[in-house]
C-alpha cells in the first residue's frame, strides 16, 4: 500500500461529503477561508469525544480568527448525528465510509497501534490556506491536548 503524504504548499485534495445534516459539504465552497480538517477514527469512542469537543469548546475562537472546522470519519450519517446531538457539537462532521477522500489526505494507511502494526485511520489534521493550499499537515496527532497545540502552532495561544 502506498502512502500518499500531503506537505505545506500542495493543493488540497478537493471533496464533497454527506454531512450528518443530510448536506453535502465541499470543499471549495470555503475558498476564501481557512480550513481546519481533522480526520478521527470512530465517532463516539472515548479519544474521539475528547478531540470534538475540545474543537467545540475552541470553535468560537477558531471562528473570530477567521476558521471554518470540518471533522471527518468513515462512520455513516446516522451515526455523526447521534455524535453531534450527544455532544452538542457545532460544526460539520462528514462521512467518508468509503475512505476515499481518508486515502487522498494520507489519513488512511499502515500505522502503529499498542505496538502492532495495522492499517486503519491515522488522526490527522490539516490546515488549509484561502487559496485550497496545505498550510499544516499533521498526522498521528494525539487527541487529547491536540486543539491547544494546533492552536499554539496557528499563533492563537
Amino acid at each position: 500500500m502506498t502512502e500518499t503524504k500531503l506537505a505545506p504548499g500542495d493543493a488540497a485534495p478537493e471533496f464533497t461529503l454527506p454531512a450528518a445534516d443530510g448536506e453535502d459539504v465541499s470543499l471549495e465552497t470555503f475558498r476564501g477561508k481557512r480550513v481546519i480538517l481533522y480526520f478521527y477514527p470512530a465517532a463516539m469512542t472515548p479519544g474521539c469525544t475528547k478531540q470534538a469537543c475540545d474543537f467545540r469548546d475552541n470553535l468560537g475562537q477558531l471562528t473570530a480568527e477567521g476558521f471554518v472546522v470540518l471533522g471527518v470519519s468513515k462512520d455513516k450519517p446516522a451515526k455523526l448525528v447521534k455524535f453531534a446531538e450527544r455532544d452538542s457539537l457545532n460544526f460539520p462532521l462528514l462521512a467518508d465510509p468509503d475512505l476515499d477522500v481518508h486515502k487522498a489526505y494520507g489519513a488512511y494507511g499502515p500505522k502503529k497501534l499498542y505496538g502492532k502494526l495495522m492499517v486503519g485511520v491515522i488522526r490527522s489534521t490539516f490546515v488549509i490556506d484561502a487559496d485550497g493550499k496545505i498550510e499544516q499537515a499533521l498526522y498521528n496527532v494525539k487527541a487529547t491536548g491536540h486543539v491547544a497545540s494546533l492552536k499554539k502552532k496557528l499563533g492563537l495561544a
